[in-house]
């Protein structure tokens, strides 16, 4: 019967065997995928992998929609908010 220190080395020793098969795998996998796509000439945005952004596109900055009026810095109210900006009553912070 094998102790406990000989079957945790084991499965350290299966543990390394399974990863190292696993790269092999996954590398001929990789390997046939990109045969296949230049066999048949398919590229990524044929797989439905394409950015939502179109190349090129930039977004048009917004108009300011509040102000800090101790500093007169703005924020658009898109994307993370500033620290000034008291997250339970912004409308004080509204440009009129």
């Amino acid at each position: 019967m094998a102790t406990y220190k000989q079957l945790q080395d084991q499965i350290k020793q299966l543990q390394h065997e399974a990863e190292e098969l696993r790269k092999n795998e996954l590398s001929n996998a990789i390997s046939q995928i990109k045969m296949t796509m230049a066999e048949y000439g398919i590229t990524l945005a044929d797989l439905g992998f394409t950015n939502k952004k179109k190349n090129g596109q930039v977004r048009a900055p917004l108009a300011p929609k509040y102000r800090n009026p101790a500093t007169g810095e703005t924020w658009s109210g898109r994307g993370k908010a500033p620290k000034w900006i008291d997250p339970n009553n912004k409308e004080k912070f509204l440009i009129k």
